[in-house]
Parts: structure tokens; C-alpha cells; sequence
């Protein structure tokens, strides 16, 4: 038995351990907003919290999470930094096909709860590992500082 909090939600989970988190959180609950990119933790797609820090689920097994919070696309918009990036995605039409931009916006959400004031190299170190095809950088960088503005009032 895995006990686990799921945005902020207590929940015990009887499956094995070593499923991936991935897994767990969109076949056996639903959340499908965490997107199965490569499966090999090199895309970014399904990026989630794990103790506010982002990891890729697709390499992470459940048994990782035991007595852990995990926060999701789904929970992420709860905290006053996740709803910033989320504004600021909007704003500055960052998704194209969208497939990536969960996990972009966990990266730059875990990015903005630890630096508030990012550089441009903090940035790029923060979302290197995310990858988007449509080619979105210029985009999700103006929204990530956009949303470091909002965030110093």
C-alpha cells in the first residue's frame, strides 16, 4: 500500500510499486492532463511535482512518492505561482499543439516557487530538460518573466 498526497488530497493506493507514476496518475486516476512523451525522462512532457520539486513520471515509480506530495497540471493552478505561469501562458499564446505545456508549466512553476527573479541562464537550466516541437522558447521565457513580474508585488 502507497499513501501519498495527489493535490492535495490524501489518497492510498494499492498497486505495485515499481508502476511508473505516469502511469498511475492516468490510467488508474484519471489525471490525463501529465502527458506520456518519450518514456524515457528526456522530453519534459510529463513533468510533476514530487515534494515541489519537478521529476519526470514516466522514470519514477510509485514506491518514490510513498508518504510524498505530488502535484499535477490538474493542482498546480492552487498556489499563487502556478496561477501566475498559468495567466502568462495565456497571455502570451504559449501553447501551439500543446502536447508539451503541462510539463513546461511545471517546470516554470517549480522554477518560480524556488527564484523569483529568474535570469536568462536560470531559465534556460530550469527547461532545458522540456522539450517543445512547435518551437515555443521565446514565448514560455516572456511568460516566465512576465509571471516573475506579477509575483514581486
Amino acid at each position: 500500500m502507497t499513501t501519498l498526497t495527489l493535490n492535495g488530497k490524501r489518497l492510498s493506493l494499492d498497486l505495485p510499486g515499481d508502476t511508473p507514476l505516469l502511469w498511475v496518475l492516468r490510467d488508474e486516476l484519471g489525471l490525463t492532463g501529465t502527458k506520456f512523451g518519450c518514456g524515457m525522462a528526456l522530453c519534459g512532457a510529463c513533468t510533476i511535482h514530487l515534494d515541489g520539486q519537478p521529476i519526470r513520471s514516466c522514470q519514477t515509480p510509485l514506491s518514490a512518492a510513498d508518504g510524498k506530495a505530488i502535484t499535477t497540471i490538474e493542482g498546480v493552478g492552487v498556489s499563487k505561482v502556478g496561477k501566475a505561469v498559468q495567466a502568462a501562458w495565456l497571455a502570451h499564446d504559449v501553447p501551439q499543439c500543446g502536447y508539451c505545456q503541462s510539463g513546461q508549466i511545471m517546470s516554470a512553476t517549480a522554477l518560480l516557487e524556488r527564484l523569483r527573479a529568474p535570469s536568462d541562464a536560470d531559465i534556460d537550466e530550469a527547461m532545458a530538460g522540456n522539450v517543445c516541437r512547435c518551437g515555443t522558447y521565446n514565448q514560455i521565457r516572456a511568460a516566465i518573466k512576465d509571471a516573475a513580474g506579477t509575483l514581486k508585488g
